[in-house]
């Protein structure tokens, strides 16, 4: 009499497989997908703009602060520098978006060919 216990043991736990593999992702080397390179590069293509301009445009309206402040409260002695400093102070406000789209563009047209080269290769891909 042969005693042969034949025994099969499967545990199989979807969640437990995904947490694997979510921490196995933590410790890989992060490899870029073309795609996610194309929405990086497209994103960089405004922040230099966006910085450029909010600062100008902060700093503007500090200025045009300081000229409104000085022909309400100092308008016997400062009046008229107060009316120049604001003006600079509007001046610096209105720029803010054309400098934003001046930068814009420049940074574009500079990424444009390697764009240009990822929306081919990509296109390449779903064909």
């Amino acid at each position: 009499m042969e005693n042969k216990e034949e025994t099969f043991e499967y545990t199989y736990s979807a969640k437990q497989q995904q947490e694997i593999e979510n921490i196995r992702k933590k410790y890989l080397p992060k490899e870029e997908d073309k795609m996610e390179q194309l929405r990086r590069l497209d994103r960089s293509a405004t922040k230099k703009g966006t910085v450029v301009s909010i600062i100008l445009g902060t700093v503007s309206a500090l200025i045009l602060g300081v000229g409104m402040c000085c022909t309400m409260v100092w308008s016997e002695t400062l009046f008229i520098p107060g009316i120049i400093v604001g003006i600079i102070g509007i001046a610096g406000v209105a720029a803010a978006y054309p400098v934003y789209l001046s930068i814009t563009r420049k940074e574009r047209e500079k990424l444009a060919p390697q764009i240009l080269k990822l929306t081919e290769e990509l296109s390449k891909q779903q064909k």
